[in-house]
């Protein structure tokens, strides 16, 4: 028989449980944090642009820089602390700084380094959007839980995520 008539064999895909893993409540656990993770993210994100302009991802980098010592950061640390990736730091750091929101300072102290400085009119900004951060994450998460659950759902992330100090 020649290998252009032969039928390939097929393999039979284990069934979808076995797949998972996960039982329904391990199921429900882990997907629900994924949609209310998206759900709210994506609905601020879109109040946050449609109202300031500033995208809920810039919004991060502006708030972290203002916070800092001296209102600056080493790009990595910054990278680190707002979970993007180097490149789509610098990309951010980029469009931020052509909208002259902040600045790239020099390390003294490393000539290969470099600082994320937010500006006045970062600052100003900030402060403009600040409200409309809040009201968005009390509307879309927090308003949902009484003070006892918030406490309890904060130890839960601190359990899997210890806080930085």
């Amino acid at each position: 028989m020649s290998l252009a008539t032969e039928t390939p064999m097929t393999v039979a895909s284990p069934p979808v449980a076995a797949v998972e893993g996960l039982c329904p409540a391990e199921l429900n656990a882990w997907r629900g944090l994924l949609r209310v993770h998206a759900s709210v993210l994506k609905a601020l994100d879109a109040e946050m642009e449609a109202a300031h302009g500033l995208p809920l991802t810039s919004y991060e980098v502006l708030i972290q820089l203002a916070e800092a010592p001296e209102r600056r950061m080493r790009m990595c640390d910054l990278a680190d602390s707002v979970l993007l990736s180097r490149s789509g730091m610098s990309r951010l750091v980029d469009r931020l700084e052509r909208d002259g929101l902040l600045i790239r300072c020099a390390c003294t102290h490393d000539a290969r380094g470099a600082f994320a400085c937010v500006t006045d009119a970062g600052i100003e900004l900030l402060e403009q959007a600040r409200p409309t951060h809040v009201a968005g994450i009390r509307r879309g998460f927090l308003a949902q839980f009484s003070e006892d659950e918030l406490r309890l759902l904060g130890s839960y992330w601190d359990r899997l995520v210890p806080p930085v100090v």
